[in-house]
């Protein structure tokens, strides 16, 4: 059975820092290539970062290089998400993905993330 678990989230005031995890279950972790989304209230999810199923390559959209840092650890079959300088902009639901290909793919429930004062 896959499960992608989140965790790490919570409440911070803005310039705070969070790690978020997820732990990977079900299938072979370091074939896929791994990427954390987040989704805002009332906007589309979007994708923050990827990683590739060795660690060797990350991506990360434009507005999100500065701040976030993708890393993993196939030892424990879990990725995580670095996030510092924490903005109320960045308050949203973060979710794990796994993909391999186009054939598998599979999300986690997501861990809310909200920065506020």
């Amino acid at each position: 059975q896959v499960q992608l678990v989140e965790s790490g989230g919570g409440l911070v005031q803005p310039g705070g820092s969070l790690l978020l995890s997820c732990a990977a279950s079900g299938f072979r972790f370091s074939n896929y290539a791994m990427s954390w989304y987040r989704q805002a209230p009332a906007k589309e999810r979007e994708l923050v970062a990827t990683i590739t199923g060795n660690g060797g390559s990350t991506k990360y959209a434009n507005s999100m290089k500065d701040r976030f840092t993708i890393s993993r650890d196939n030892a424990v079959n879990t990725v995580f998400l670095q996030i510092k300088g924490l903005q109320v902009e960045d308050t949203a639901v973060y979710y794990c993905n796994a993909r391999l290909g186009r054939t598998f793919e599979y999300w986690g429930q997501g861990t809310q993330v909200t920065v506020s004062s």
